[in-house]
């Protein structure tokens, strides 16, 4: 590569790090990158400086990799390239990994404040095979960012104008369309949506049909450049305001900002996630993952509305504890958390206790999804109800899509093909405290696990619905009923439910995909929803779908009236299949929508 490194390592008992790096308890190893020549803010690509860095951390843990405060910039060349499967992220290889973590123990990373600033496609954090990680102190994000937005500076009566950052968003118009151009790649507009000028929240009512449908018939053109006009024949069936944003969504979801997967205990904490192409942060088949004062939010000093290309937080198959405190999100193009499991379908049955598995869903294959001794359970996908469990004895992949599942007991005579499997073991407890879930594209928070969840004292804006608890096995086959959830002490603020996505029937949707749902056989079950404060511009505020033990008690509902109301349902409260619900001591303030005689109206399907 023709660069020299020098190889000198920094050792030193706490003490003697604090001479040079201040009393940080660091752990007895320190190791800088600056000690292999990388220096801040020289705007060098720093992916050869760092792999070298992090080899020398091997086989010295505890250790800590240091970088002093300043920018540090990561392009694709040099990078590690791999194959990962990650889950609800498009299969496009190799990844490109700026930082590679792999096979490491009781090793901390500290940015020290650091900008680590990524360039091209690339996945810029990846944690694999590790224990005892904390990663700290730093932020991620892209100069030129892998999805674009713009200001609308004119609507006319069948056209409308948008001005860009070209130097952050340089585009073409490339066969009358509107075509963005990085490093080293380009992509053509495919959705937007749109945030209110004032407030940055997703503008009431608009979701994902920001123009209507029928609307990528469109022609742009670029009187000038940074300035674009959108037109279509016949005009749009609705058109952003003046003044408002627009977030241009073009790229595909290929990456993760920090990748996690089979890993144990691992800390994130004061991090800003400000970009990425895909899922903030992802992990999927590690153990015990605590966020401490983590963002994926817009970088404000750059005046951006946009974040991230997907979710914030996504977990998928972890187990062990979940803790999220003190977290925040906004700005993102899709949820802010969304934990769950993966089913997949019997496709073949081989003998009375080894059958042929698939995986469903596009973003979901390729996974190693069950090990030796796990948990299995067998779920007749009609009504949803888990018939059997058993366990593993043999996992043997066939092709990205399908693989060879042997059990330690036969079969059950309602589990044949097409019936799902889940796996019961990856499936994690789950704590959410003190967090702010600003206004994104989609819902707030998903949940989805039989484990202990504890959702506390947190803020909600979001534009679709707050909390959504959902589970299937026919459609996204994301896994997980729930048995033990608390919702306590959250303030539900008037965004919440302004736009429709899919699964929002209410700020509090539980809405698992049962073809035939049946009172006899409840899906999710011990749902306590309790003290909390709802500020509901609209009608729904629970719905229930095929739950054992549904209580929302102690909560304080005030009418807000900034936005109309739209929703189709008109009642406060809907349960469908629901058995031993319980609505009361609830405190109504105002003229609440579906609260007559202040008392929460309760529709039963």
């Amino acid at each position: 590569m023709g660069t020299k490194f020098s190889t000198r390592v920094w050792v030193s008992v706490v003490g003697i790090a604090s001479i040079f790096f201040g009393s940080k308890g660091y752990a007895d190893t320190v190791i800088s990158v600056a000690d292999f020549g990388l220096k801040p803010d020289t705007r060098e690509n720093a992916v050869a400086y760092v792999q070298k860095a992090i080899e020398a951390c091997r086989g010295k843990e505890p250790v800590t990799l240091v970088f002093p405060e300043g920018r540090y910039d990561f392009w694709p060349q040099y990078a590690h390239e791999k194959n990962y499967y990650e889950t609800n992220t498009y299969d496009v290889f190799p990844k490109r990994l700026a930082m590679l973590f792999e096979g490491l123990h009781n090793i901390t990373v500290d940015g020290n404040g650091s900008q680590f600033v990524m360039h091209d496609r690339i996945q810029p954090i990846t944690v694999e095979n590790c224990d005892g990680v904390t990663l700290k102190n730093f932020s991620i994000d892209w100069d030129i960012p892998l999805t674009a937005q713009a200001r609308v500076t004119k609507v006319g009566s069948d056209f409308f104008e948008i001005e860009i950052n070209v130097l952050e968003s340089p585009y073409i118009i490339e066969d009358g369309k509107l075509v963005f151009v990085g490093e080293g790649w380009k992509s053509a507009l495919g959705s937007m949506i749109e945030f209110e000028s004032d407030t940055h929240f997703v503008v009431p009512g608009t979701g994902d049909l920001v123009l209507g449908r029928n609307w990528r018939d469109y022609t742009a053109v670029s009187p000038r450049y940074g300035i674009v006009r959108l037109s279509r024949k016949g005009g749009f069936e609705r058109y952003p305001a003046e003044g408002n944003w627009l977030v241009l969504r073009h790229s595909t979801r290929d990456h993760a900002g920090i990748f996690i997967c089979g890993s144990h205990d691992v800390r994130l904490s004061d991090v800003q996630v400000y970009h990425t192409a895909g899922l903030g942060i992802l992990a999927q088949y590690s153990s015990d993952i605590a966020f401490k004062k983590v963002s994926v939010e817009p970088n404000a000093a750059k005046g951006r509305i946009l974040s991230g290309h997907d979710d914030g937080f996504h977990l998928m198959g972890c187990k062990g504890k979940i803790t999220v405190d003190s977290c925040r999100w906004a700005g993102l193009m899709d949820d802010p958390i969304n934990i769950h499991g993966t089913c997949v379908r019997v496709v073949k049955v081989l003998s009375s206790d080894k059958v042929v598995c698939r995986f469903m869903h596009d973003m979901s294959k390729g996974m190693e999804w069950g090990f030796p001794g796990d948990k299995v359970g067998m779920i007749e996908n009609n009504t949803m109800r888990t018939v059997a469990t058993a366990n593993i004895r043999s996992f043997k992949a066939i092709d990205e899509y399908e693989f060879e599942l042997e059990l330690t007991s036969d079969l059950p005579e309602e589990i044949g093909v097409g019936a799902a499997l889940e796996n019961l073991t990856w499936t994690p407890d789950v704590d959410i405290r003190n967090s702010f879930f600003g206004s994104c594209r989609a819902r707030g928070l998903l949940v989805s696990t039989p484990g202990k969840v504890v959702i506390e004292n947190n803020v909600f804006e979001s534009s679709g619905s707050a909390i959504l608890i959902a589970g299937d096995a026919n459609y996204w086959y994301e896994s997980g009923a729930v048995k033990d959830v608390l919702i306590k002490g959250n303030d539900f603020r008037y965004p919440c439910m302004s736009s429709m996505y899919q699964f929002c029937e209410a700020i509090i949707s539980i809405e698992p995909e049962i073809p035939q749902p049946d009172t006899k056989y409840p899906f999710h079950s011990n749902i306590r929803i309790e003290n909390n404060t709802f500020n509901p511009f609209d009608y729904p505020i629970l719905y229930a779908k095929s739950v054992d033990g549904i209580s929302f008690t102690g909560n304080v509902i005030q009418r807000n009236t900034t936005y109309k109301p739209f929703h189709k349902r008109k009642a406060a409260v809907t349960l469908v299949k629901c058995r031993r619900a319980k609505i009361k001591d609830n405190k109504i303030i105002g003229d609440v929508l579906g609260a007559p005689g202040g008392k929460l109206s309760i529709v039963k399907e």
